[in-house]
This record gives C-alpha cells, structure tokens and sequence, in this order.
C-alpha cells in the first residue's frame, strides 16, 4: 500500500522496446509509494525483459513477455490486464527511454485519490519557457494533432495528445474495450477516444519533457495518413455515438440542419456560377442570395454546434471513491 496516498494500490507498467540502456535508471527512479512495476517486454530484439530479470534487483517487479511485437499500446494493455487481475487501483503508464520522471507518479496519481480524475496525462506545454528545449519539428507536430485529437476524441480541454505519461484508476479501465483500442502509436489518442464514450473524467498534468540520445522508431512521414483516416473514423463514431445513438438533443438538429444548408447553398452556388460562366448571363441578386443566406445559415447552425461540443466535456468523475467503496462492501 501507498504510504503517499494510504489505502491506494499504485502499479507501473512500462512498455520495453530497445530501452535497455535506460530501463535500470527508471527503474532505480521508482518512488516507494508504488507497489507493483510491469515491465512489458514486448519481442524487444534486445531482450529487455531478461535484461531486467538479471539486472535489478527490485522485488516489486513483474517482467510481461511478447512472443510478438504488438506495438506500444499493446504493452501497455498487457500490463494494465496483469494490474487489474493482481487488485491494483491506480495504473500508471510510463516510457522506458528515460524522457519521463517517475518522481512525478504522484502529480499524476492525486487527482485520481482526490476524485479529480479518471484519467491523468502529461503536458508537456503548460510552460513556455521549457518548451523552448523540445525540437521544433515536435511542437508544429503536437499542435497539428491536438487539434486533430481535440475532435476525434471531444476532450477540448486536453493538449499533448501523444504524452505517454498517464495514470487510470482501475475501475474505469476495466470498462473500456482493451482489445479494441489501437496497438501501436495511436494508442494515446485511440484511449482518450475510448474514455471520452464512457464519460471519464480525464485532465492534463504539467511536465518537463527530457531529450537524450534516445531514438525514436515513429516515422512522421509513414503515419500521417494513417492518423488522418483513424482520427476521421474516430470524429464520425463520436458524433453517431454521442448525439444520434446514445441522445437526440437541439445540437444533433443544429448539426444536421447545418450540414443541409452548408451543401444545399454551396451546391447550388456552384451551379448557377457554372450556368452563368457557361452562358455569359450574370445571375440575378437573387440567385445569389438564395445561395449565400442557406450556406451563412448552415454554417451559423455548425458552429453552435460545435460550441455545445466544447461545452460537453466530460466534469464528473467516473470511479467510485474509497468512502463509497468501503460503506458498499459493509453493507453487503
């Protein structure tokens, strides 16, 4: 149990993939407050997963092994699986390279004792002077798929959408589809997709971010495309699940009636503008209007929409607290 948070079974999971000349330091970093440390090895080519066997000494160790890479979300379900079968009630995820500071668990942990949170994650923008340290080609990069995330997931509130560093209560990760959730780098956004349909309470946590000789096996310029696609899927679900399956509300009639206008007037706009370049004959004032006010309208309808969107981020909090828990099990 924590001494920290008293009460509170604390587990890490750390995905292991070539991270074996940093693994031991992570480990060694390990605040007491945690109870259990699932190093997932996942196929790595260098055996982290012996490596750590032979190498530390920690007892509070569990080494997880692949026989197949599945990519780095499909470690982390493998550990979050192993820590919800062994009764932990926090889950907190870190990378192995070393970027991340375990004497930071506990930031990440409180909101989740305090009923702050479901669902803790780092940022790695709240301060601008020690941004200045993180590669420009990372910032552009994390602010293009924010925005993309912000959408697709409807946490309008959350920045650094691809920060490994989190932390779950037990309870809400046992009621999301792991085996659905995506394995590999879009494993972060694909989560917060999945919390966000369960109404989890998730909220950012400030970091410092650390860049070493670490190496980076994410290559831009093959996931773009495959991002764009699953952030489009994601954004379509989210709208059905949200506003046309689950409830039936102003928004999801602002939404269609919206989009019915934007294309009836944009249509139709395009069309008389072809007739008139065809013919040469300008069309009237009121041709025009009849384009313009049903798109001006249309649009108008979108952005309320969007508006109520932002407005629906989740604020309550999804697990049971200690207190509930405790006065439930007396009473059965």
């Amino acid at each position: 149990m924590s001494k920290t948070f008293p009460g509170w079974r604390i587990a890490v999971v750390i995905p292991s993939y070539r991270v074996t000349t940093q693994i031991l330091d992570v480990i060694a970093r390990m605040p007491t407050d945690v109870e259990r440390i699932y190093v997932v090895d996942d196929a790595c080519p260098d055996k982290s997963g012996d490596f750590v066997e032979a190498n530390a000494q920690d007892l509070r160790i569990v080494v997880l092994k692949h026989t197949i890479n599945l990519g780095v979300g499909g470690a982390v379900i493998t550990g979050y699986k192993a820590a919800i079968a062994d009764g932990m009630d926090i889950i907190v995820k870190i990378d192995g390279d070393g970027q991340m500071d375990p004497t930071l668990i506990a930031s990440f942990v409180e909101p989740i004792c305090l009923g702050e949170a479901d669902y803790t994650k780092g940022n790695r923008f709240f301060s601008l002077e020690k941004i200045r340290v993180m590669p420009a080609i990372r910032i552009f990069g994390n602010a293009v798929l924010s925005f993309l995330t912000k959408l697709s997931s409807g946490y309008w509130n959350l920045f650094d959408p691809t920060n490994g560093y989190t932390a779950i209560h037990a309870d809400v990760c046992r009621q999301l589809p792991l085996d659905k959730i995506s394995h590999r780098y879009f494993f972060e956004t694909d989560m917060l997709f999945r919390l966000y349909t369960i109404r989890a309470l998730a909220i950012d946590i400030p970091m410092d971010a650390k860049y070493g000789d670490e190496v980076s096996h994410l290559k831009v310029s093959r996931i773009f495309s495959e991002f764009l696609i699953k952030h489009l899927k994601n954004y379509l679900k989210r709208i059905f699940y949200n506003y046309f399956l689950r409830d039936l509300s102003l928004a999801s009639v602002e939404l269609v009636f919206g989009l019915f206008l934007v294309i009836f007037g944009t249509g139709f706009g395009l069309y008389h503008w072809v007739l008139s370049a065809q013919t040469g004959v300008p069309s009237s004032a009121g041709t025009v209007m009849l384009a313009a006010m049903p798109f001006l309208v249309g649009l108008q309808l979108i952005l309320s929409f969007i508006g109520y969107d932002i407005a629906s981020v989740p604020r309550r909090k999804l697990h049971r607290s200690k207190l509930k828990r405790s006065f439930t099990d007396q009473n059965t």
